[in-house]
C-alpha cells in the first residue's frame, strides 16, 4: 500500500465540500501523521460536513458527539455502572472509544468537559475510577470550533489546543464556489448516497501511518525545522509561544504531506506547506500582529537550505 491509495479519497473530500482542496489535503495529513485536528470558523461553512466526510469514508468505529453546555465527562468517556443483579459493577464505554471521534463545536462545552478528551488525546487511553483502559488504534480526533466571538462559547485551554497536530480555518467561499454549491446541492439527490468503500480499514490505515513515519529527514532539513520555531518564538515573544512538541508535530507533518506528495524525502517545501497549519493554534499573542502574520514573517526570515 501507497500513497496513491489515498487518491480516490483526496477527490471524495474535495467533491463533498467544494472549496476545501487545501482543507482536504491537510486532513490526510493529520490522519497519516495520527494526530488530532481542529477545525475553526463560523457556523454553516462546511466544518462538520467536511470532518464527517473522512471519518465516514475510512473503516473503523466512528463517534460524533456534539459539545453542549451540560455535556459531563462521562458522557465523552464512559462510566462504571452497579449491577444488581450481579452485584458486579459494569463499563460503558463512552464515544471516545472509537477509532474517530467527531467532537463537534468543541468549544460549546465547558472546560472541565474539554479537559477530559486531554488524556485521550495525548497518551490513547483513559483513566476511569482508577482503571485505565486504552483506546483502539488507530485513534483521531477531528473537532470543530466556532469562532470564539460568538456568544456560548469556552477558549480551549493551552494544554489541549498543544495536543491538537494541526488547525485548519475554513471561510466563506467566493461567490463563484458558492454558486457551485447551490448548483451541486441543486441537482443531487437529496436522499444521500452511500459512502464509497475506499479500502482503508484500520490496518491499512496504521500501516501508512508506519509508512509515512518512516520518510527520510536529513540534518539540514531538520535544522530548518528549528530555525523556523526559533524565528517565531522570537516574533512572538515568548519562549514558551512555541513547544518542543509544537516542533516534533511539524516533524511528524512534514513527514507526513511529503508521503502524500510520494516524495522519497521530506524537503523544505512540505515543512513550508504545513508549517501555517501546525503553528496558527499555539500562537496565543496580544501584539500588532495576527498570529498569521507572525507565521508569514517567520517563513520569510528563515533561511532555506
Amino acid at each position: 500500500m501507497n500513497s496513491s491509495s489515498l487518491s480516490p479519497l483526496r477527490d471524495h473530500l474535495t467533491q463533498t465540500v467544494i472549496g476545501s482542496e487545501k482543507a482536504g489535503e491537510l486532513l490526510l495529513t493529520a490522519l497519516l501523521a495520527g494526530g488530532h485536528v481542529l477545525i475553526e470558523g463560523a457556523p454553516g461553512i462546511g466544518k462538520t460536513m467536511l470532518a464527517h466526510t473522512l471519518a465516514t469514508s475510512v473503516g473503523g468505529v466512528f463517534k460524533r458527539i456534539q459539545f453542549t453546555p451540560d455535556l459531563l465527562p462521562s458522557d465523552l468517556i464512559g462510566y462504571n455502572i452497579y449491577r444488581s443483579g450481579s452485584g458486579e459493577f459494569d463499563f460503558v464505554a463512552g464515544p471516545v472509544f472509537s477509532n474517530c471521534l467527531l467532537a463537534d463545536e468543541i468549544n460549546r462545552t465547558s472546560p472541565r468537559v474539554q479537559s477530559a478528551l486531554l488524556e485521550s488525546m495525548n497518551e490513547g487511553r483513559v483513566t476511569i475510577d482508577g482503571v485505565t483502559r486504552d483506546l483502539p488504534r488507530p485513534f483521531i480526533v477531528i473537532a470543530t470550533q466556532n469562532d470564539t466571538h460568538l456568544t456560548g462559547t469556552f477558549p480551549l485551554p493551552e494544554p489541549q489546543l498543544d495536543r491538537f497536530l494541526l488547525s485548519l480555518e475554513m471561510t466563506l467561499p467566493d461567490a463563484e464556489k458558492q454558486t457551485e454549491i447551490i448548483l451541486s446541492h441543486a441537482s443531487s439527490d437529496q436522499g444521500g448516497e452511500e459512502t464509497p468503500d475506499f479500502g482503508l480499514d484500520g490496518a491499512a490505515i496504521l500501516l501508512l501511518q508506519e509508512q509515512a513515519a518512516a520518510v527520510p529527514v536529513s540534518r539540514a532539513v531538520a535544522e530548518y525545522i528549528t530555525a523556523l520555531c526559533e524565528a517565531l518564538r522570537d516574533l512572538a515573544g515568548s519562549r514558551g509561544s512555541v513547544s518542543v512538541r509544537a516542533s516534533l508535530a511539524l516533524l511528524r507533518a512534514a513527514r507526513a504531506n511529503a508521503f502524500l506528495e510520494s516524495a522519497p524525502a521530506v524537503y523544505p517545501d512540505h515543512v513550508q506547506s504545513v508549517f501555517p497549519a501546525v503553528m496558527r493554534h499555539r500562537i496565543l499573542c496580544d501584539q500588532t500582529f495576527a498570529p498569521s502574520e507572525l507565521i508569514g514573517m517567520a517563513l520569510a526570515q528563515t533561511k532555506v537550505p
